[in-house]
């Protein structure tokens, strides 16, 4: 655990003494640092993996990257000036893990779920020399958070896996399925899958997304 970081954290050291690719998980809406870290015994040990607890609490438990309101007049909205911070955040910390553990910075992998997945994609989609690979779970590309040179950024190097359930209640199936277009637009490798499942990670997702991953590291 290191509280020196621009967020509070949990790790699991890599296999290598150094140079070790890195993995930086980032949780959904009220869950914390715990949640995805449960995936980290059974990916590969060469792997140095960073699990990030958001930054704003909620009540009773739980953290939150953003804020989501919910008003008679606007309906459900998420507060996007608090998941342009997290995203500005999580691109400082990146570059302070990279400073602190024995990592390669060239070889940085970013998992999300859910709203972590919502601010992989925007830290990727911003900041590309960052980040080499995203696997984005249950989320979507949010326009309103990235930032309006998109167009003239170089995402030669960027990678993407991004997968949703054909049955998710919380995230329609239908925001994710605009995401491998816009990706195809912005001309960045990818690969899109659903899965019969609602908001969450199905076992063969959950695979699926490891094969993809062990063979980009």
């Amino acid at each position: 655990m290191n509280t020196s970081l621009p967020l509070y954290h949990i790790t699991r050291p890599s296999s290598l003494k150094e140079n070790a690719p890195l993995l930086i998980m980032f949780h959904g809406y009220g869950s914390d640092e715990n949640d995805l870290f449960s995936f980290a015994t059974e990916l590969p040990e060469e792997l140095f993996i960073i699990s990030v607890r958001a930054p704003y609490p909620m009540q009773p438990y739980g953290n939150a990257w953003y804020a989501i309101n919910f008003d008679a007049e606007k309906g459900k909205w998420s507060d996007n000036q608090q998941a342009i911070q997290s995203r500005d955040l999580i691109a400082n910390f990146i570059d302070k893990a990279v400073e602190t553990y024995p990592v390669n910075k060239n070889n940085v992998t970013l998992l999300g779920f859910s709203q972590g997945c919502i601010l992989s994609f925007a830290v990727a989609l911003t900041y590309p020399e960052k980040v080499k690979n995203v696997i984005g779970l249950s989320g979507y590309i949010n326009k309103d958070i990235l930032p309006e040179d998109i167009e003239t950024k170089d995402y030669s190097n960027l990678d993407v896996y991004t997968s949703h359930g054909s049955v998710d209640q919380v995230i329609p199936v239908t925001w994710a399925q605009q995401t491998p277009p816009f990706l195809t637009y912005l001309k960045i490798k990818h690969k899109y899958n659903e899965f019969p499942v609602g908001h969450g990670v199905a076992p063969q997702n959950f695979f699926e997304f490891k094969e993809w991953l062990k063979s980009r590291i």
